[in-house]
């Protein structure tokens, strides 16, 4: 284990049971390597003293404490001292608590009944080097989203530990720093470069490629982990999969792009192929993109293998309604939310936050339902008119003018402002944590469809859930992508091609089967629809790994 203290890790316990201290205390006194140095306080005040004194490694917690009871006795620590990692061990069974301790940051909820030398030890070790590496390596605010979102489901499941710990981290990582020449062919440009592959066992992995400035390794863990779930949720055979470079796409040539995307195809291409990985479009990245990819890898193969990628042009053996399908399959879903909620699509309102691939094909299908847009937003403005937007307007003038910045036909406010118009169904499909803590009290739609990854926080989530507001999770509302990727790479491995009505009804099946199993789940177990569409996925991934055992 590395720890600031080398083969000792500082423990302070916070517990004011003198039995429960002499407990711990025995268990920790059998370890040797390491060796744990633990120091104790009584009371809460007492314990973030001592924090404040000295370093520790890992703090053990006891939620009831004369000064402090519940939850609260964590956020208090956790706000104190945010670094530090915190195992709660407490005598409180209650799932709902752990969940919502894990939520709030926990790295693990020990029940005292149930605890045991090999317990303890491995919950602090493995809450040091999670502690460690996100720092290090993952730190990104869409990951601790994505791994809280998980370990929140793998408490209300009672998920086996050493899956638990397992599927936290992706199993394979590549990351790449490459060159590419710019069109002032002496200028050389590096930029860094990620594949990462959450999970082996479902089959090959599958997911998009993004190319923006943000991208990290955590934001590409965090969209593989989500792409894990994803897939398990509609039941393709794929294991989560995403990459990414981190460049602004907007600032490069045509020339430029290519010679990008045609070296990091090359670094990446000893971990992708049909049976192994298949890339896709992600942000900033498209069809040509694609067919680049392509083309590449099949040059080094010596044959053409259009296999090998997904969302690619249709002349190089892509599906037909692929650039459309997460767009369309967010509608799909929507109208099985409006039956749930008896909503007559004909009479509503909606608003699109986002205006590229996602959010433009679901205002378009959303217009063709009936469905009034009032609001509309890209990265330069947002766009409002209560009466009502003229879609094929718009899609007209970001053709002609990139942006929706200078429309003409609404008024132009801030995308924090759309976000909170009154509508009836809002669409995220632009970036992550878009709804928070600070906003989610004034969003005022009764359908909140994410065609967006990570746009809404757990914090928003349990306000939206309070407010009585329908939630269609991003890895349930946005599948349509990888589900149709899916037929794409079916097709181009039988040589056999299908048509779009073929293509939309069978996109259109998956999505409903998904949806009904997500909302009989959420209602049986009493779930919100997050953790319902979570636990459907991590399940079917959790009985994968079983059955499959380990090796060797």
């Amino acid at each position: 284990m590395n720890t600031s203290s080398g083969n000792t890790v500082k423990v302070l316990l916070i517990e004011d049971n003198p039995i429960h201290v002499g407990l711990v205390k025995t268990l920790l006194s059998e370890s040797k390597s390491p060796f744990f140095q633990l120091q104790y306080a009584g009371t809460l005040q007492a314990g973030l003293n001592q924090l404040d004194a000295a370093a520790v490694d890992v703090v053990l917690l006891d939620l009831t404490l004369p000064d402090s009871e519940d939850l609260d006795t964590f956020i208090r620590v956790r706000s104190f001292a945010p670094t530090v990692p915190i195992v709660i061990v407490t005598g409180l069974d209650d799932v709902k608590l752990a969940a919502k301790a894990v939520e709030a940051g926990a790295q693990d909820y020990l029940v005292k009944t149930q605890l045991s030398r090999t317990s303890l030890i491995r919950s602090m070790r493995y809450a040091i080097e999670r502690t460690r590496v996100r720092d290090a390596e993952w730190d990104s605010p869409m990951f601790r989203l994505a791994q809280r979102q998980f370990l929140k489901a793998a408490q209300f499941m009672g998920l086996d530990d050493n899956i638990r710990q397992r599927l936290l981290f992706p199993q394979r990582t590549l990351v790449v720093t490459l060159p590419f020449r710019r069109d002032h062919y002496t200028e050389v440009e590096t930029v860094f470069g990620y594949r990462v592959q959450h999970i082996l066992t479902m089959g090959p992995t599958k997911g998009g490629i993004r190319y923006h400035q943000d991208v990290s390794l955590g934001e590409v863990s965090a969209l593989a982990m989500w792409m894990s779930w994803k897939c398990a949720l509609v039941h393709l055979p794929f294991g989560g999969a995403k990459g990414g470079v981190r460049i602004d796409p907007t600032g490069l040539t045509s020339h430029e792009l290519q010679r990008l995307t045609r070296r990091f195809a090359t670094e990446i291409s000893p971990i992708i192929g049909p049976d192994k990985d298949i890339p896709a479009p992600d942000m900033g990245t498209n069809e040509r993109v694609m067919a680049w990819i392509m083309d590449t890898y099949s040059q080094e193969k010596g044959y053409t293998v259009p296999a090998v990628v997904t969302g690619k042009p249709l002349v190089l053996g892509g599906a037909r309604g692929r650039n459309e399908a997460t767009g369309r399959g967010v509608v799909y879903l929507i109208q099985e939310a409006a039956k749930h909620l008896k909503m007559n699509l004909s009479e509503c309102t909606a608003v699109v936050q986002g205006f590229g691939n996602v959010g433009s094909h679901a205002a378009l299908f959303l217009g063709e339902l009936g469905v009034k847009l009032i609001g509309v937003s890209d990265a330069t403005t947002g766009v409002y008119n209560r009466h009502g937007l003229s879609i094929p307007s718009l899609l007209e003038y970001v053709a002609q003018n990139r942006f929706l910045e200078g429309y003409p036909e609404g008024d132009h406010i801030s995308n924090e402002e759309l976000l909170e118009l009154k509508c009836d169904i809002l669409v995220p499909a632009a970036l992550q944590n878009q709804i928070t803590a600070e906003n989610a009290d004034r969003i005022q739609c009764k359908l909140l469809a994410e065609g967006a990854n990570g746009p809404t926080t757990l914090e928003a989530d349990e306000v939206l859930n309070e407010k009585g507001v329908f939630i269609l999770p991003d890895i349930l509302a946005n599948a349509g992508g990888v589900t149709v990727s899916y037929f794409e790479w079916v097709q181009d491995t039988q040589n056999y091609m299908w048509t779009l009505d073929e293509v939309n009804q069978r996109l259109k099946s998956i999505l409903k089967d998904a949806f009904r199993r997500t909302l009989n789940r959420a209602q049986k177990n009493q779930f919100d629809m997050r953790t319902a569409a979570m636990i459907e996925g991590v399940e079917r991934v959790a009985q994968a790994k079983l059955a499959r055992g380990l090796y060797p």
